[in-house]
């Protein structure tokens, strides 16, 4: 059996284990170990800190604006949860059983939050230098294809422009739901005014509504 290339950089591999555990398995495992919340609280930190310090070295002529910006598109839900499924976390998970039924390997939050601890985990087993190596590795490698793409998500974009012309922000309206609870399909309506803008379709909520948001945009556009 092969190796796991991320736990082979642990030296206590039972803080690697911690990292992948949810709160949903140890409500069913009580008094085994703990949740991986507080490792993603540090991480949290760990990651931002590191971020930042790389975009302000890198370019010493940006604003905060862009800085603040560039650093969102690379440690945000769908960035974090995209890293994780390169790294196939979501099949090494800690999960309860009814967490698994609803999806939640595929899960994005959850996903998210555990590439997090896994960041608060290396910090506290081999130091900043540690975590600092694996953020290079699978988020600050992205950082000329992030500067290919518009900065601020769909959402955020849309928001921008229906404000300038004296809309209220867009409202995201979920008109459909469908199939089984481990693999749904949403649609969202981007709403402006009482009216849809844009619908989108995806895995989750937060997906479909980016898909909605970049319609509308595009509508916009021509």
């Amino acid at each position: 059996m092969s190796k796991d290339p991320v736990e082979e950089q642990f030296k206590d591999k039972n803080l690697f284990s911690l990292a992948l555990t949810h709160r949903s398995w140890v409500n069913e495992h009580a008094r085994t170990r703990s949740s991986n919340e507080r490792l993603e609280f540090l991480g949290d930190a760990v990651l931002e800190f590191i971020v930042s310090k790389e975009l302000y070295n890198r370019f010493p002529d940006k604003e905060e604006g862009y800085l603040t910006a560039l650093r969102a598109n690379l440690v945000n839900t769908v960035n974090l949860s995209m890293v994780a499924q390169k790294m196939d976390l979501g099949k090494k998970l800690y999960l309860s059983k009814g967490e698994e039924d609803t999806g939640g390997r595929l899960n994005s939050s959850i996903l998210a939050d555990t590439v997090e601890a896994v960041i608060g985990a290396l910090y506290i087993d081999g130091g900043i230098e540690k975590a600092e190596k694996f953020i290079y590795e699978h988020l600050l490698s992205e950082i000329d294809k992030k500067l290919e793409e518009p900065l601020k998500d769909a959402k955020s974009r849309l928001q921008e422009y229906v404000q300038s012309k004296g809309f209220m922000a867009p409202k995201y309206d979920v008109v459909a739901e469908e199939g089984p609870d481990h693999s749904k399909e949403f649609t969202i309506d981007a709403v402006v005014d009482g009216k849809s803008w844009g619908q989108g379709k995806g895995k989750n909520k937060s997906e479909a509504a980016q898909k909605a948001a970049a319609i509308a945009l595009e509508k916009i556009s021509e």
